[in-house]
């Protein structure tokens, strides 16, 4: 009753904001990302007799704010397999936590599948992204490796929701995401606490739903044809318009920080000079700039020279879920 999932985070490059079902996490619009070798999250998850309550504790320290309901998730995963013992989980991952660089994608991924796993489920991946989505949507994409699209779905119960493979990790092998961290600190606003905000109070709100069958149209396009200006651009602008939509809730939520700041006019500068890259944001002040790997160490270099840049990691892209016979405990 003890199993270990490695899941890497993915980075959007369609965003995901808004939900039109909290319970099943069900999305109003699909989203497309890149699986990132490089930010990975190892869960350890065994149930057992000897537990008398879950116990559940991420990087060194016992979960006391459950915002993704992961107890609750434990709770679902019992139901499916039909035991009661209660678990422990252990979980590490090797970058920032709620710091905007999917640290939950990567921990409920691997949480999601360890568990399953332990509790005695025998699931194919899509049926592990449905799972895995009804605690965190973003980890869905998380299942699978390279480029992934999470498909919107239309039936209510939400089993046409789910990810899939658009391209494996190999198709593409010199597209590279240099993930900057310019705070450390957790956001002051959950995702999850600013898609409800933005979808209930942000009038730009439908002009973003009205335009991102567009941007995920392109994306699809580009990745399979490996067109980066066109990958790159439709994702830049697919981030400024998320943002947008952001700032004008009520009241307004700002992720960017001086430093994100920077970095985006950084992009945009050698962008005009000659070299080809773009960046990306999620729900957080972390700039992720996407380039080729003939450009990388260039460009990371520059990047790790600007004030407001406190670290970078560089991520390819990476495997899907994968398992481990090696425990944390």
């Amino acid at each position: 009753m003890k199993a270990t999932a490695f899941a890497n985070a993915n980075i959007a490059l369609v965003k995901y904001w808004g939900k039109r079902d909290n319970a099943l996490i069900l999305p109003y619009n699909g989203s497309i990302s890149m699986t990132c070798d490089g930010l990975e999250g190892k869960t350890t998850v065994e149930f057992s007799k000897e537990y008398s309550n879950d116990i559940v504790i991420i990087n060194d320290e016992e979960l006391k704010k459950d915002e993704k309901d992961f107890l609750g998730h434990l709770e679902r995963i019992r139901k499916m397999a039909g035991i009661k013992d209660k678990a422990k989980v252990v979980c590490e991952i090797n970058f920032p936590v709620a710091a905007g660089l999917a640290s939950s994608a990567a921990g409920l991924a691997s949480g999601t599948a360890a568990a399953a796993r332990a509790a005695g489920l025998d699931m194919d991946k899509k049926d592990l992204s449905i799972l895995t989505r009804i605690c965190s949507g973003s980890a869905c994409r998380s299942i699978f490796e390279g480029f992934v699209e999470w498909k919107r779905g239309k039936n209510s119960d939400g089993t046409d929701s789910y990810a899939e493979i658009i391209a494996e990790k190999g198709h593409w092998p010199d597209f590279r995401m240099i993930a900057t961290v310019v705070s450390f600190k957790k956001k002051p606003v959950s995702s999850r606490a600013g898609m409800a905000q933005t979808v209930a109070t942000s009038p730009y709100y439908k002009g973003w739903l009205d335009s991102v069958n567009e941007d995920l149209e392109k994306i699809r396009k580009g990745i399979k044809e490996k067109n980066f200006g066109l990958v790159g651009e439709t994702a830049e602008y697919n981030c400024l318009k998320m943002h947008a939509t952001m700032m004008t809730t009520r009241p307004p939520i700002i992720y960017w920080l001086p430093g994100t700041m920077e970095i985006m006019q950084w992009v945009r500068s050698i962008r005009e000079s000659g070299t080809p890259c773009y960046f990306t944001i999620d729900a957080g002040p972390q700039v992720k700039v996407m380039c080729l790997e003939r450009d990388m160490n260039s460009i990371n270099k520059e990047l790790g020279s600007l004030e407001g840049v406190m670290e970078t990691i560089i991520c390819r892209p990476g495997d899907g879920v994968k398992y481990s016979d090696k425990h944390l405990f």
